[in-house]
């Protein structure tokens, strides 16, 4: 366990942790709720240089998973302490953040389009296209384990001509898949397309994809060894997370007269709800009409063809619940409505009165699994063993963005009860929140299971601030996870949460 003194930095104020138990007091060296701690944290955050710094792209996701939450604290602390200074260090790192789009930056997708959103590199899949000896395409090799950009395929020479043999070599998985023999021709059993699809799942995950307009006879690639690449792919989470602060700061801008009679304030609230509807539209070939996203079919990710998980659905559920309240346009009210009615039906209570739900949404083609058969995703053929895929409970950091989208959605009264308020906070107090040898931390998922969490779970804690005036038990539960813990910020995530320390006592 770190101490203030490790860290190097002065003590401040800590007339708030009084109130703490004596262990938690002892432990911490800040006062988490006071802005001189997080202007201190977001000082030095900043002058780190660590990953999701609004100078970033988002290819390693930085932006989606760092740069968001610090411009998310600077909402938290506007409406903390109504001061101007933190509306212009949003502004500061979201025009830093605009500049990065792919259309700004003159980069595309997979499908070469150059949208007003943020791509990545590191979740999607990814492949390599094989030539021939005459230079043309012959055969894309696929795969869709993690680290793909670190995977290579080699190709040596079969048996016989116009034979070969392909390895798929995941080196930080630790992983290779070999098919033996192949051949380009359609009408073989040896078949390389064949072969590959019914030795899936192979340990790299691969397919193939022959490239010729007219497949057919038994062309070879060329021999040697070729690096595969991720594909640049724009998610809806990463969108979401993205926008979701700018999309608070039109709302906060759009109904305080005081802040819209300024000039600059008010031409940024013009420029970011541009921003955030540009965005979003983004994702609209994956929005189903039912309240929720999928990845289409072909889409280079590990699971194209089946429903997003929870999380990253109501991720721009989020947006939309913002830009409904600062705009009232029935477009962004039907989407937030919608979303939150499509996760309403993954609410289960315990016994404590308290909501768990998992993952993947229940009514999935993950959650049940799938056949090869079935024909569901070109890039991950088959999953788990129906009717039993996916199944997995949600965890606590993921957690925390579903709570934050029912939140915002009940706050501007688009959906969700006081009643569901109150189970939200019981799944932290009741089900997640626990001591380790008198240290405050949590459990790994949200109904309590999972065993003890790690430290990039149990840092999330104050992201349920959200719902804490249900259960004040989350506060300081929440609070004493940093306290006991003597946590320094170095990542946007623990930034917002220590905004959320500030936020909670003085809403």
């Amino acid at each position: 366990m770190l101490t203030r003194r490790q860290f190097g930095v002065g003590a401040l104020s800590l007339g708030a942790l009084a109130a703490l138990p004596g262990t938690a007091r002892a432990a911490a060296g800040y006062d988490y709720t006071t802005r001189e701690t997080f202007d201190l944290f977001d000082k030095v955050f900043h002058e780190s240089g660590n990953a999701g710094q609004p100078t970033d792209t988002n290819e390693a996701g930085g932006l989606g998973w760092g740069a968001s939450y610090v411009m998310a604290a600077y909402i938290r602390m506007y409406e903390a302490y109504h001061d101007t200074t933190y509306l212009d260090r949003l502004i500061h790192n979201a025009d830093l953040v605009l500049g990065n789009r792919d259309s700004e930056r003159g980069v595309t997708d997979y499908r070469g389009l150059s949208l007003p959103a943020w791509r990545s590199l590191v979740y999607s899949a990814g492949g390599v296209s094989l030539l021939d000896a005459s230079g043309q395409p012959l055969l894309e090799v696929r795969s869709a384990l993690a680290n793909v950009n670190d995977a290579v395929a080699t190709v040596r020479a079969g048996t016989s001509d116009g034979r070969f043999t392909l390895e798929v070599n995941n080196p930080v998985k630790s992983k290779v898949s070999t098919f033996t023999d192949l051949t380009m021709d359609p009408a073989s059993p040896d078949y390389a397309v064949k072969r590959i699809l019914d030795a899936y799942p192979s340990p790299t995950m691969v397919t193939a994809k022959d490239l010729r307009p007219s497949p057919e006879g038994a062309a070879m690639p060329a021999l040697g060894t070729f690096k595969l690449a991720a594909a640049p792919v724009i998610f809806s989470v990463h969108t979401g997370m993205i926008t979701y602060p700018l999309a608070s700061f039109v709302r906060i801008v759009r109904r305080d007269p005081r802040l819209l009679r300024n000039a600059r304030y008010r031409a940024k609230a013009a420029e970011y709800l541009k921003a955030c509807r540009d965005a979003a539209a983004a994702h609209d070939p994956e929005w189903v009409a039912g309240g929720y996203y999928i990845w289409p079919k072909g889409m280079p990710v590990p699971y194209d063809g089946v429903e997003q998980p929870i999380n990253q659905s109501v991720a721009l559920g989020q947006t939309y619940a913002e830009l409904a309240a600062a705009t009232r346009d029935p477009f962004f009210r039907d989407r937030t409505r919608r979303l939150a009615a499509t996760f309403v039906r993954d609410l289960k209570t315990n016994d404590k009165d308290a909501y768990h739900w998992p993952y993947w949404p229940s009514f999935g083609k993950l959650y049940s699994g799938y056949t090869k058969a079935d024909g569901v995703s070109e890039w991950t053929p088959s999953f788990g063993t129906p009717p039993k895929g996916g199944q997995q409970i949600e965890d606590l950091s993921h957690g925390g963005i579903d709570v934050e989208f029912a939140a915002a959605a009940h706050r501007f009264g688009l959906a969700f009860t006081d009643a569901d308020m109150g189970r939200f906070a019981r799944s932290y107090t009741k089900n997640m929140a626990t001591t380790d040898n008198g240290v405050a931390t949590t459990f790994l998922r949200v109904d309590g299971t999972g065993g003890l969490a790690a430290a990039g779970q149990y840092l999330q804690a104050p992201r349920y601030m959200p719902v804490a005036q249900w259960d004040p038990a989350l506060f300081t539960h929440a609070l004493a996870v940093y306290a006991d813990h003597a946590v320094q910020s170095q990542y946007g995530s623990t930034l917002l949460s220590v905004a959320y320390l500030n936020w909670q006592p003085r809403r």
